[in-house]
């Protein structure tokens, strides 16, 4: 499976996106509507899981076999992430488990800023713990046959069918600098923006766990990474309320 980086976001206006500082300069406080996700000192909020684990398997576990797991997954969340607390930035060494957020959100907006440390990385942000909006070097020689030279910012995990699976654009930052990463997500539809393109237009998010399932309605946001370090910095989240996530999806019918 395939696996997301940024320039530091500014204060935003409700309905626009303008990064306002320089990408050396992490954010200490979310733009307007939006709560922090990560605090920049440590993961509190924040759970191991398993990878690529289904969230309809998850569902059903008992209370005392999701405890159970969660021990074991929290002790390899500690052994593969950690904070810089100096520069604000959650630290992966691009191995097991996910990140994911204790909290689980149903209709959201979202921000992250993420830094690919060195080439052939790959990363991506799950979604209600699906798989996923990617991030990935479009410079790795091994995943040129995957459509890497596309770049990051689409839902690579969709059916081949689906044309939320490739970019609308191709916006990644070259590895080594920040990009940041804007996602919406209303029922099962995704719209992205990758250093403020729009790579993602309202497309549906399909199950990859089963494609004849629909999606669940709620579930945690995951930061997930393999291959090399990978950076994430200014994590932001927005609950769309019931009566706005209706008004987009009408939209989408006209």
């Amino acid at each position: 499976m395939r696996r997301i980086a940024s320039i530091g976001i500014g204060i935003l206006a409700a309905a626009s996106f303008r990064p306002a500082f320089p990408q050396e300069r992490p954010l200490t406080s979310p733009p307007q509507g939006f709560t922090v996700l990560f605090n920049g000192k440590d993961l509190s909020g924040w759970r191991g899981r398993q990878p690529n684990y289904s969230p309809h398997e998850e569902a059903v576990l008992s209370s005392q076999e999701l405890v159970a797991k969660q021990v074991q997954w929290n002790s390899e969340r500690d052994a593969h992430w950690s904070v810089d607390a100096a520069k604000g930035e959650i630290v992966s060494d691009g191995r097991s488990p996910h990140l994911a957020t204790v909290k689980a959100f149903g209709d959201f907006e979202f921000y992250v800023d993420w830094l690919m440390v060195s080439h052939n990385g790959d990363s991506g942000i799950y979604l209600r713990s699906y798989p996923q909006v990617q991030i990935w070097d479009p410079d790795n020689p091994r995943e040129v046959r995957n459509g890497a030279p596309k770049g990051s910012g689409a839902l690579w995990n969709d059916n081949d069918d689906n044309p939320g699976k490739w970019p609308l654009v191709k916006a990644d930052n070259p590895v080594g600098q920040w990009n940041t990463l804007r996602i919406k997500m209303v029922g099962s539809r995704v719209w992205a923006w990758l250093n403020e393109k729009q790579t993602v237009d309202g497309q549906a998010l399909d199950n990859y766990f089963d494609r004849k399932l629909p999606i669940l309605p709620k579930g945690a946001i995951e930061l997930q990474t393999h291959g090399s370090e990978i950076r994430f910095r200014n994590i932001y989240v927005r609950e769309i309320p019931p009566a706005e996530a209706k008004s987009t999806l009408d939209k989408l019918k006209r």
